[in-house]
Order: structure tokens, then C-alpha cells, then sequence
């Protein structure tokens, strides 16, 4: 099995570099990866702490851990690794402890031995899911403590098949899971690795921070102006925004703030052109602008989602049509009710919210009016147990470092 997997891996490095001139995602994770072995940072004599992350969400629920390790070890150096462009092309916009940052490499034997050996990391902290296989056991050999933070696993995952030994080698070689639901903990005890705890989700303890540290965003404050009958829809995909468009064309509410998550110009002048309402980019609008008479704000930028919610009745989190849901605790976390599509069953907090009744899925845009309808009339009741429900759910972060600087 592992020469299939290096096969693979060799075989998606080869297929990266073929799409790339077609492709900017492809061309960054090329070209942040040719850049890698000239750019590495003089670590000698320092404690290395490595926080591994896909992607910007999963830097999302790394980064609480890390603000409490600065805060009680200031001279540790915080390294943090990407997969995916999307992460790497934005954690700087995020307040943020991280001495350095770059791609990691592809997980070869050579990489992998080349860059634990060079950073030799005291501690390595794998985010939610993904498993690099020949950076674990390079990092199991040179000594480095193994940890998974918020790990989410499914039954569907080939750790759990039969053909997965291979596979659950590699998690093996983990010091400890810290799971954020109990089928993760279930599922771990089914292949025999009691190495693990409930820990919960660290992303509570991020929009809590977020929602501590929120600086009022000027130019949305100025667009919402008296208004408070604001819809709000998040992270956005082509097929969320057909459904929202016919939201927008019904007049359920005085003002809508969109907030794609393509903000290419391409996309957003096709969908300034869906709208038949008055709208404005983010990026043009100020202060000197004339908004009475516009109906849709479209945020054109990168950053400003987490403020906008502030603003927001309702919210509508997207991706759930693609099963890529976003983050659905950023708007939670004010009290909004929040919408979302139907496939969501790679996040456990899109169960969560619907047993808790705080979060509603839907499929058409005569079931989203009448889920708007019901929670405008029950706003109250679930924006208070919107915000009991996240205040319920903090504190995994310390949990982690407790544990952790205990060993």
C-alpha cells in the first residue's frame, strides 16, 4: 500500500505542474513550493513548535492554540504549514502569532526528511483532519511529540476500511487525538487507539476572540446605516447565490450583504449583474457614497466576513451545496440564526445546530422563505440560544495546551 500511496502522491505533484499555467491556485502551490528550501528562517537553538494546517479554516482552529502557547511560552518559535493556497495566501490577514509560514512540502520521504531535520520540531500539531504520511513517521523518528487537534474523521475515511492498515499506521504513530465530537472518539476506539479524549471544537474559542477583539467595520456600519433588517449571506458559491437571488428580488428585508467566496472581478460582475436590485462593491464604496437607495452591498475584499456578521438578522452560510460548508459559528456566535444547504455532513456542527434548533438547512427557495419567515418571528429565542450554545462549547483550547505542556 505505501508504494501506492508515494505513486499518488508523485502522480499529484506531476498532474499540479501540468494544470498550473491554467490554473492561479495550481501556479501558486507550485511556485510557493519552489520558493520553500531558499526562504527557511535560522531556527538554530530554537524550541520548534509545528501547527500543520490545510487550509485557512483549519489555521482558524490552530490559531487559538497558538495565541495561549505565545502567551505562556514567549520564546518558542510557532512554525505553521499549508496545503492549500487559500490558507497561505491569507492567515496574514488574521492577527496572529506565527513566526514563520510556508507550504508544505510534498509529503515524499526525501521532503519530508529534509524539512523535519531542518526545523526538528519539539512539538507537532496536526489540525482537524489532514494526515501527511511520510512527514508523521519522519517527525515520529526524530523524537517530535504528535498531536490532532479537533480531529474530525469519518466512517466513510480508508482509515476504517479494510484495505486501511497502511493508513492507520500513520495515526498510530500519534501521541494523542484531542477529538472534537464522540463519533471521532468511536471511531478511533474501533481500530484500537485509545489514545484520545473529547476535547470539542477549537473554533469556539477563535470567534469568541474574534468577537472579543471586533472592530467595528466603518464602511458596512455606513451601508447598514438605520437599517436593522439586514440578511446576510457568507462565503458564498455560484449555486447559494441562485437561491439568494431570488431572496434579494422578494424584498423580505431593507438591505443584503453578500459576501462571495470567489471574489474574482469576473464573478463578481456576473452576479452584480443577476441582481436587479441597486448594488455596490465594498472596494468602491465610501463615505461619500450614495447609499439610501441601494439594496446590496457585495464585499469584493478579503477579510471583512467576521465584522459583517456583526451587522447581520440572518445569516446564511455557503458552501452547503457543494458539501463545503463554511464556518457557521462566525455568525453564530451573535446570536444570528443561521441558513444553510443540505450537504453537510462532513461537519459535525451542521448536526449540532439543528438539533440545538440554531441552524436550518434547506434546499429551494420556497424552503428558505419560510425558514427566514420562522426565524424572523422566533429571532429572540434562538439568538439567545445561539450565543448559550458557543459559550457551552469553549474552552478546548486550554484543554489542549494543559495536556500538552504537561508531558
Amino acid at each position: 500500500m505505501r508504494f501506492f500511496y508515494v505513486f499518488a502522491i508523485r502522480f499529484y505533484g506531476f498532474f499540479i505542474k501540468i494544470v498550473s499555467p491554467f490554473n492561479h491556485k495550481a501556479k501558486d502551490w507550485v511556485t510557493g513550493r519552489k520558493q520553500l528550501w531558499d526562504s527557511l528562517p535560522d531556527v538554530a537553538d530554537r524550541e520548534v513548535y509545528w501547527f500543520h494546517c490545510a487550509s485557512l479554516g483549519e489555521f482558524d482552529q490552530g490559531l487559538p492554540v497558538m495565541n495561549l502557547l505565545r502567551n505562556q511560552k514567549p520564546n518558542v518559535f510557532i512554525l505553521v504549514t499549508f496545503f492549500s493556497p487559500s490558507g497561505y495566501n491569507h492567515y496574514k490577514k488574521r492577527k496572529n502569532p506565527v513566526d514563520f509560514a510556508c507550504y508544505i512540502p510534498l509529503d515524499t520521504k526525501k521532503n519530508a526528511k529534509r524539512f523535519v531535520e531542518y526545523f526538528k520540531p519539539k512539538k507537532s500539531f496536526f489540525i482537524k483532519y489532514e494526515f501527511w504520511t511520510n512527514h508523521i513517521f519522519q517527525l515520529k523518528k526524530n523524537d517530535s511529540k504528535l498531536y490532532s487537534v479537533s480531529t474530525s474523521l469519518r466512517a466513510s475515511q480508508h482509515y476504517f476500511k479494510w484495505y486501511g492498515s497502511f493508513f492507520r499506521k500513520t495515526l498510530n504513530q500519534f501521541d494523542y487525538f484531542f477529538a472534537q465530537n464522540q463519533s471521532t472518539v468511536d471511531l478511533l476506539h474501533s481500530i484500537n487507539i485509545e489514545n484520545v479524549s473529547l476535547t470539542g471544537d477549537t473554533r469556539f474559542d477563535r470567534v469568541l476572540e474574534n468577537k472579543n477583539a471586533l472592530v467595528k467595520n466603518d464602511l458596512i456600519e455606513y451601508f447598514v446605516a438605520d437599517n436593522y433588517n439586514v440578511f446576510i449571506a457568507g462565503s458564498t458559491w455560484p449555486k447559494d447565490e441562485e437561491l439568494l437571488i431570488d431572496l434579494i428580488h422578494s424584498d423580505l428585508f431593507e438591505k443584503y450583504i453578500i459576501v462571495p467566496h470567489n471574489v474574482d472581478k469576473e464573478h463578481i460582475e456576473k452576479l452584480q449583474n443577476q441582481i436587479n436590485k441597486k448594488t455596490s462593491c465594498y472596494s468602491k464604496l465610501d463615505k461619500n457614497s450614495r447609499i439610501d437607495d441601494v439594496n446590496v452591498l457585495i464585499v469584493d475584499t478579503i477579510g471583512q466576513l467576521a465584522s459583517a456578521y456583526s451587522f447581520g438578522t440572518i445569516a446564511y452560510v455557503g458552501g452547503g451545496f457543494s458539501g463545503n460548508l463554511h464556518n457557521i459559528l462566525e455568525p453564530a456566535v451573535f446570536g444570528l440564526p443561521v441558513i444553510y444547504g443540505p450537504k453537510f455532513s462532513r461537519f459535525p456542527e451542521g448536526n449540532a445546530f439543528i438539533e440545538e434548533e440554531i441552524g436550518f438547512s434547506v434546499t429551494e427557495k420556497n424552503e428558505l422563505l419560510k425558514t427566514i419567515q420562522f426565524t424572523l418571528q422566533n429571532k429572540k429565542q434562538i439568538s439567545d440560544k445561539s450565543i448559550a450554545f458557543v459559550e457551552k462549547n469553549k474552552g478546548a483550547s486550554q484543554k489542549v495546551l494543559k495536556f500538552v505542556e504537561s508531558e
